[in-house]
């Protein structure tokens, strides 16, 4: 059987793995939704409610199963990791408790007005309730990343004993709520998130321009999803930039593994390529001796923001570090398809301009082909994030193999595992096979989508009627 703390990290890393998905989904799709229905009750343009109907039906799954899937997530805390829960529930209960009373409830109320209600409501509050819809989505994910931005550089709290178990007790909760990490967390996911629902978009359009489906729909829906690929692709490049050397600066460890970096020292060479020399080196991923490809001096630069002789620590200063080759790999790959993402988004505007967006076999080739690589960007983000983070579970205060839960055995850990991993493929299959119909179904026809205000008050009868 399996350790009961390595088992318990990869059920924990499973279930993460498929959850996200969902959450990315809804979080990209909502401000595609607000504008779609923005237009839609502001022109007389039939595609607009039809580009709102086919894609609220998209998010409404994905919210639905997302649900699910993040509320197994949370017991986890109590099945797998209680000791964990029992030092950082203080701290970690308040995010989850609001993000499900003011996130959810505010999501879960307007969804149903927002899906069930168009012939019911006027088209202003019919608008709102897509704001609203959009506005709880990204309020979850406050909540969920003000939890784990502390969890990497915990502040606001004091670290007492009660009954032999270390207990973190809550003292400044601006501090503890509002720390270093959240907003850099917080803009990083949420553009992350447009960009992958922008490339989602994209890659279905362009398939169904390629193929001959419905011109007008699939071309409006390729428009306006270059438009956000144009704007969120540079930017998250930009912003992953300066993320790296905020986490240089408050999780060092995490930033040498990200580079390879062992020794400590100034004009630290960013590596390109790192791979073991040994055959050994392969099955350890800790290896140092790396045949690397690398830029002189640049991870100092990168690190320090320009200055090419800055000191990087190196992960030989630290007292445990994660597996690098794991953090290093998933962070190259991540940076890779970022700028693979500006060059689609450049290589889409560029025909755009010529007139030949539609025309173009290539383009809508390569966006069909990179429909998913947004969504796989976020999960290779996340294991950088952390993954990064190890050996902590909190940064500096706990040890992940000492918040798993004390009396789970190593059988009980993999039969879970095991059924996990069984029902989340079957899950995921099932989610996956039903956004496939619904994407090759097609849209709405324009007579089946309601599109009229709130509908008259019955007239008056009288006793000669």
């Amino acid at each position: 059987m399996i350790d009961p703390v390595l088992a318990s990290r990869l059920q924990f890393a499973l279930t993460t793995i498929v959850h996200i998905i969902f959450p990315v989904m809804s979080m990209g799709l909502a401000p595609f939704l607000v504008y779609f229905t923005w237009k839609e009750v502001r022109t007389d343009d039939p595609v607009y409610p039809r580009l709102r109907s086919f894609w609220t039906s998209v998010f409404a799954i994905s919210f639905v199963v997302g649900t699910v899937t993040g509320i197994v997530l949370e017991f986890e805390f109590g099945t797998n990791f209680a000791a964990f829960a029992t030092t950082a529930g203080e701290l970690f209960g308040g995010p989850l408790a609001v993000e499900g009373m003011m996130a959810f409830f505010l999501e879960a109320t307007f969804l149903g007005v927002f899906v069930f209600g168009r012939d019911r409501v006027s088209d202003r509050l019919y608008f709102l309730s897509s704001v609203f819809v959009g506005l709880g989505t990204w309020l979850s994910a406050v909540w969920i990343l003000v939890a784990n931005s502390w969890m990497q550089t915990p502040r606001g709290f004091e670290l007492a004993r009660e009954g032999g178990q270390p207990v973190v007790t809550l003292v400044d909760p601006v501090a503890a709520y509002a720390n270093p990490r959240f907003p850099w967390m917080f803009v990083h996911m949420q553009s992350a998130a447009v960009l992958s629902v922008a490339l989602f978009l994209a890659g279905v359009a362009a398939y169904y321009v390629r193929t001959g489906g419905d011109d007008r729909f699939w071309r409006m829906t390729l428009k306006v999803a270059l438009v956000a690929l144009l704007v969120t692709a540079p930017f998250q490049v930009l912003h992953g930039d300066s993320y790296a050397r905020h986490v240089a600066e408050t999780q060092p460890q995490k930033f040498a593994a990200m580079e390879a970096q062992y020794e400590t020292g100034p004009h630290a060479d960013l590596h390109l390529l790192a791979v073991p020399t040994s055959l050994d080196g392969f099955t350890d991923p800790r290896a140092e001796t790396l045949f690397t490809v690398s830029i002189p001096s640049l991870a100092s630069a990168l690190a320090s923001g320009g200055d090419p002789s800055a000191v990087v620590d190196g992960l030989n200063e630290f007292d445990g570090s994660p597996p690098v080759a794991f953090v290093f790999w998933s962070f190259r790959a991540m940076v890779g398809f970022g700028f693979w993402f500006i060059g689609l988004a450049l290589w889409g505007g560029y025909r755009w301009y010529q007139g030949r967006l539609f025309e173009s076999e290539r383009l809508l080739r390569a966006l069909t082909w990179s429909s998913l690589l947004g969504i796989l960007t976020v999960e290779l983000g996340w294991i950088v994030t952390e993954v990064g983070r190890q050996p902590w579970v909190i940064q500096g205060v706990m040890r992940t193999t000492d918040g798993v839960s004390p009396g789970l055995t190593g059988t009980e850990a993999t039969v879970t595992l095991v059924g996990f991993a069984g029902g989340y493929a079957l899950l995921l299959a099932l989610y996956s096979g039903v956004i496939f119909r619904l994407l090759r179904s097609g849209p709405p026809d324009a007579a089946d989508v309601t599109t009229s205000e709130a509908p008259a008050p019955p007239e008056e009868v009288t006793v000669d009627d």
